[in-house]
């Protein structure tokens, strides 16, 4: 198993990347990956997409050390579950230790637990965002008014999560790739014409598999895309592709 990851500044945002992204370990043959993308009409939304990643770092961190001490395993449906609750009862008390308003934890989330054993998945997407399976694309657009998950703190967690629908089991993951929705602001160097297709963006960066032996296959995807294809970001993009092909 390989994992790349990439995160890039579009060009709408001269202060700040409002994205963000987590990749790492939660059991001895899982990880965990997520996305975020901070929303620009918010306060401050780089902030609410970079506390969200911490708030992720550290679940992953205590769940690791839980499952290596007690060797405990549960299914991927229940971990994601878990997860989310842990995730969703610590923004929650975060939200009123800080005095937060609402406006100020504003960010979508795609949130993913992989197992590199089974090559299962599963996956939750608050918000709007992509994600593409050995080919294969689940796309969730909200018409510019995601559905945020600090709508929804004062709701009784499980009942929430029950009813929420944008969630995916997957099975035989092979390639996957969950990134924001900055993967459809594309324009070309020097033109004033509309975004660049995208179809062709998300094949390059989420199915192409040129250069997966080298590290930062992403980056330097991502390079060759403004230099040499003079293709600019115009919003934030943050991206995560497992891989598990030679």
């Amino acid at each position: 198993m390989k994992i790349y990851t990439s995160i890039q500044r579009g060009d709408f945002h001269t202060n700040h990347c409002e994205d963000a992204l987590v990749s790492t370990k939660i059991g001895e043959n899982k990880v965990l990956i997520a996305v975020m993308d901070g929303c620009s009409m918010g306060t401050e939304s780089h902030f609410a997409s970079t506390l969200f990643a911490k708030i992720l770092k550290k679940i992953s961190q205590e769940l690791f050390y839980t499952e290596f001490l007690h060797s405990q395993e549960e299914t991927l449906q229940n971990q994601l579950k878990n997860v989310m609750k842990t995730f969703f009862l610590e923004l929650k008390n975060i939200k009123n230790q800080l005095s937060l308003e609402t406006l100020e934890l504003l960010s979508t989330l795609i949130l993913g637990v992989y197992n590199e054993t089974t090559k299962e998945a599963e996956i939750i997407t608050i918000g709007d965002g992509l994600i593409v399976h050995n080919g294969d694309i689940t796309e969730y657009e909200q018409g510019d008014k995601p559905d945020y998950l600090a709508y929804h703190l004062q709701e009784d967690f499980t009942v929430w999560y029950d009813n929420f629908t944008q969630k995916i089991s997957l099975k035989n993951v092979q390639d996957l790739s969950i990134m924001t929705d900055g993967i459809y602001t594309f324009k070309r160097l020097g033109q004033h014409t509309d975004y660049e297709d995208t179809s062709k963006m998300i094949d390059y960066l989420a199915v192409d598999k040129n250069a997966t032996n080298h590290e930062d296959m992403l980056k330097g995807k991502m390079i060759f895309l403004e230099k040499e294809e003079l293709l600019k970001l115009m919003d934030d993009l943050a991206i995560i592709r497992i891989t598990n092909q030679e």
